[in-house]
């Protein structure tokens, strides 16, 4: 549950940051303009990062051991964070690719939750009968 809230929460990060230069004219007018701001952005990818860390931990601890997810995490939000430290020509693509690998890593942890519940499935079947 917490993985697609991720996904969700990560992919409407990324439609804010692309869509921001077509909607920045008109948030003042509709007194959003705090969307605009570095800051909200940052604040938002934290809380990505954050319920990121959280989903990714708990299938770590319950089902797989695997850390490969939370490095996929954490480089996709250093990515997206870095963005602004280059020109705006390349924003886009810090965006894609960092809100990727965010995207990515609860996919992967979904897969690996899911392999092992499997095999918890399978175990207790056969050590039933």
């Amino acid at each position: 549950m917490l993985d697609r809230i991720g996904i969700t929460a990560t992919s409407l990060c990324a439609l804010h940051c692309i869509l921001l230069p077509v909607l920045l004219p008109v948030l003042p007018l509709m007194g959003l303009s705090f969307l605009a701001d570095h800051t909200w952005e940052h604040i938002f990818l934290l809380m990505t990062a954050a319920l990121g860390t959280v989903a990714l931990f708990s299938g770590f601890k319950r089902y797989h051991k695997k850390l490969y997810p939370f490095y996929l995490l954490y480089l996709g939000v250093a990515i997206y964070w870095m963005k602004h430290d280059f020109s705006e020509s390349l924003e886009p693509y810090f965006i894609f690719s960092g809100a990727s690998l965010i995207i990515i890593a609860h996919f992967l942890n979904i897969k690996l939750c899911n392999d092992c519940k499997q095999c918890d499935d399978e175990c207790t079947t056969t050590s039933e009968q």
